[in-house]
């Protein structure tokens, strides 16, 4: 039996906003197949298939990255200078959803060539609100090159 291609990377250390990512996902029917690493040395082993992850098929791409910066092991700028730097990742989008309201991340991020920076809201509700406009775009909008992921 083969595993079903994930189409949402969650890149997020804080089980909370997981929790409540996963829960927006799943009331709003936007996707089944989610799948959370809580570190970026984690994301970038998921990625590109080495470590615990190393018998899944590069080609099986997500369809989005939600990549958090503020991360354990390997902060979330350098996961997305390593997927926007090798040719295999480089058309993956990746959106940025984060606290931090720094002008060098928001500059760096764009510099690195992310596709989108979020800043985390601190209200629960404008959080889910925003966590399901992000899934609306990329999972029913958004054309991605090659018709398809």
């Amino acid at each position: 039996m083969t595993e079903q291609p994930v189409e949402i990377l969650l890149v997020e250390d804080n089980p909370h906003d997981v929790e409540l990512t996963l829960r927006v996902f799943k009331k709003n029917h936007l996707t089944n197949r989610i799948h959370v690493v809580r570190d970026g040395a984690e994301a970038l082993e998921y990625l590109f298939c080495t470590g615990a992850y190393a018998a899944r098929n590069i080609e099986d791409r997500p369809k989005l990255v939600l990549l958090d910066l503020k991360l354990p092991k390997v902060d979330g700028l350098q996961v997305l200078q390593r997927l926007k730097g090798d040719p295999r990742t480089r058309a993956l989008p990746v959106t940025v959803l984060t606290s931090s309201r720094e002008e060098r991340d928001l500059v760096e991020s764009y510099r690195l060539g992310v596709n989108s920076y979020i800043v985390k809201p601190v209200d629960f509700d404008q959080f889910a609100e925003t966590v399901r406009q992000i899934g609306l775009y990329w999972m029913l909008l958004n054309q991605p090159p090659g018709g398809g992921a």
